[in-house]
């Protein structure tokens, strides 16, 4: 099936095509991201207003929605221009009034004659002790009761864009819609009491009460589980795609490894344990391994990373291992050329910086193969930088690296190791939605001997204090960061400037021992600041989140963030894991400005209550969503219309499982359930991954 099935055609045509949709609605539908008919069916209403009739008033609790049969007693129109035309109406035990601003006169009373009986529906309101229906939403005989609905859905809705109108195109783009064959596994489907595709989507139009709303509804979750099991056989096929194209098997010898291993003050944990030796089955098998490496702040993916690096080494081969940032880099090469030293492996450090003679001798080096392991920045993806024989790439924090540089520094040997490393903890429905085409190793462990950072929240008004103590803490050798949220004054967000700061802390700590490092600095300036900061010449280093990730300061042991409650908590956990890297006991001071909000009041005390950077994650999900989590842009997080990743994470799990199981009977989606999920995945825009089928 190459080419869209035409039983989905409709779903794809014009917006236009609708009833009651004409040029204008579409562009106001095409701003909401609406472009299709198949769009505007999977857009399901966000609430639902009870419209069950009452008998009188005195039923229900104002201010509500009410459906009630009324008798028109008398109309009193407006005594002025825009004043309020009242009709006054009884129901089966109460007189109230129905109230209209600028409303014709003749109009209404002929929608409403005196002595005869109306179906009104809208909201009920008390004015001076009397039930008022300010410009109800419906007004019908009573022989036209079945056209109003007992439960009404609505819609997300844009200016211009009336309710009524939505629901109009809703109907009839519905339709339209196809009967399918199922796609997903009878006995799940069973297990779930999930409906047919298309009755689910009928359903979820026409909702039955507010129960039809929740997430966990056999209609919703049946419809939200189809677009995660799309998305999960779109990453399993590129999963198998990658795993076809072949592989090298670099077996290590333990040459070098186990005498690192000996080296070392203290064993690795058992999580680091369980991951090397996850890297090392890969790396010895005959397909392409494809591994994200995901720890805790602190949790030793260095180690690890350097394992996998050795075992390359020992094969014959080559390893690289890529920082986002020079300053990073040079923390690695620091770091591991003392541990390689004893080893006789070379290890250099390749940057846009090296100077031309230095650079040229590096890279034919590299070529001849005397360098085992090289640590890069962007510099290693130039066309000039030739391996002797690359077996492994570990690219440190993905997210600063795109697929395409991933793709391109997997090119620079023959059929390359992929390790990638994050600090960030993502929760694990989240880690299947963004990486679920690779295998996953976890370090869910700290090595023994770390000391929890103590984290207490203060208020921006105790700001001198703060200042002093840090005074005494440099005196007596201590270094310190103080975080900032902006680099230029906002007369929007009242945050203090990073500058603004750096000058007044420099006024009151002394010139020399303050330094400055913000994202709009030229990189050199940059580096050098930060240098003086590794180096300890500066005592305290004013920063934006620039120093969030990898940077390694043991002698660094308090943080301060101010404007703690304008970060993320995965933003704020980063930062804090800047210090307790060292054997003092260290701090971590969280400056709020009052009155908190209740989300910022709850990720100070998530912070405060807890190091664990998984739990931290899971509650900054439930904070924030999904696409604020990973910042959706960059973060390659797909867009669901129905699937809630917060709510519905076990949707995930049992989507990945489910696809994986299906591709492994039936890789080519040849049978008919192979078939049905080819139709979903057309329906879903992942056709993408069906070209991942010709390509094998």
């Amino acid at each position: 099936m190459s080419t869209r099935p035409e039983s989905l055609f409709p779903l794809f045509s014009s917006l236009e095509k609708l009833d009651g949709i004409g040029p204008k609605s579409a562009r106001l539908l095409e701003g909401m991201g609406i472009e299709r008919p198949g769009d505007l069916v999977a857009t399901l209403p966000h609430r639902v207003v009870d419209r069950r009739r009452k008998l009188s008033v005195r039923e229900v609790d104002p201010p509500c929605t009410a459906t009630i049969e009324v008798l028109i007693l008398a109309h009193r129109p407006a005594s002025r221009p825009g004043g309020p035309h009242r009709v006054d109406v009884r129901d089966a035990d109460s007189d109230w009034t129905l109230i209209f601003f600028r409303a014709q006169r003749a109009w209404l009373e002929n929608q409403l004659p005196v002595g005869e009986k109306r179906l009104v529906s809208g909201k009920i309101e008390l004015f001076e002790g009397r039930a008022q229906m300010v410009h109800p939403d419906h007004m019908v005989h009573p022989d036209q009761a079945d056209s109003l609905p007992q439960f009404e859905p609505v819609y997300p809705a844009t200016a211009g864009l009336t309710q009524k109108t939505i629901a109009r195109a809703v109907g009839a783009a519905l339709a339209t819609v196809p009967d399918l064959a199922e796609w997903i596994d009878p006995s799940l489907k069973a297990d779930r009491a999930w409906p047919d595709w298309k009755a689910a989507l009928e359903q979820a139009h026409q909702p039955s009460g507010q129960g039809d709303m929740s997430p966990d509804s056999p209609v919703r979750a049946r419809l939200a589980y189809d677009e995660v099991f799309a998305h999960q056989l779109t990453l399993g096929l590129a999963r198998a795609q990658q795993r076809r194209l072949p592989g090298r098997a670099s077996v290590g010898t333990d040459a070098y490894l186990q005498p690192l291993l000996r080296s070392l003050p203290y064993a690795p944990t058992s999580a680091q344990s369980r991951a090397i030796q996850e890297i090392q089955a890969d790396m010895a098998g005959h397909t392409r391994m494809n591994r994200l490496l995901q720890g805790d702040v602190g949790a030793g993916k260095t180690l690890v990373a350097l394992a996998a690096l050795l075992t390359a080494a020992e094969a014959g081969g080559q390893g690289v291992m890529m920082a986002p940032t020079e300053i990073l880099a040079r923390q690695h090469l620091e770091s591991l050329a003392p541990l390689l030293a004893p080893l006789s492996v070379r290890i250099e450090l390749l940057t846009g910086r090296d100077k031309s003679g230095i650079r040229r001798q590096k890279l034919a080096a590299l070529a001849e193969g005397e360098i085992d392991i090289l640590i890069g920045t962007h510099a290693v993806f130039q066309q000039d930088v030739h391996f002797h024989d690359l077996r492994l790439a570990v690219i440190d924090e993905q997210h600063r690296f795109g697929v395409a540089q991933r793709l391109a520094l997997g090119e620079k040997g023959q059929a390359v190791d992929v390790l990638v490393m994050t600090a960030t903890p993502i929760p694990r429905s989240l880690a299947l939605s963004q990486y679920g085409d690779m295998d996953v190793s976890i370090l869910d462990e700290k090595p023994p001997g770390r000391i929890p950072v103590q984290t207490s929240a203060i208020q921006i008004g105790r700001i001198d204090a703060i200042v002093d103590r840090l005074d005494v803490a440099m005196r007596s050798g201590t270094q310190a960061y103080w975080v900032c949220p902006l680099v230029e004054e906002s007369e929007t967000v009242a945050l203090t400037a990073a500058e603004e700061r750096f000058k007044a802390l420099r006024r009151q700590l002394g010139e020399g021992r303050v330094g400055l490092v913000h994202g709009q600095m030229r990189p050199e300036e940059k580096d050098a600041a930060m240098a003086r900061f590794v180096a300890g010449e500066t005592g305290l280093l004013v920063a934006t989140t620039v120093i969030e990730v990898g940077v390694n300061v043991p002698n660094a042991t308090i943080m301060v963030i101010e404007g703690a409650e304008s970060f993320g908590l995965a933003q704020l956990h980063q930062l804090r894991g800047r210090v307790g890297r060292g054997a003092d006991a260290s701090h971590c001071m969280l400056i709020y400005t009052p009155p908190l909000s209740e989300g910022g009041r709850r990720r100070i005390e998530t912070l405060r209550d807890s190091e664990d950077g998984f739990r931290i994650a899971e509650a900054d999900l439930a904070l924030r969503g999904a696409g604020d989590l990973l910042g959706t842009a960059q973060s390659g997080l797909p867009r669901f219309r129905i699937a809630d990743l917060e709510r519905q994470a076990g949707l995930m799990k049992t989507a990945q499982q489910d696809a994986r199981l299906l591709l492994e009977t039936d890789p080519e989606l040849k049978s008919p359930r192979g078939e049905a999920a080819r139709v979903l995945l057309w329906l879903m825009e992942q056709d993408r991954a069906l070209r991942l089928l010709k390509v094998g």
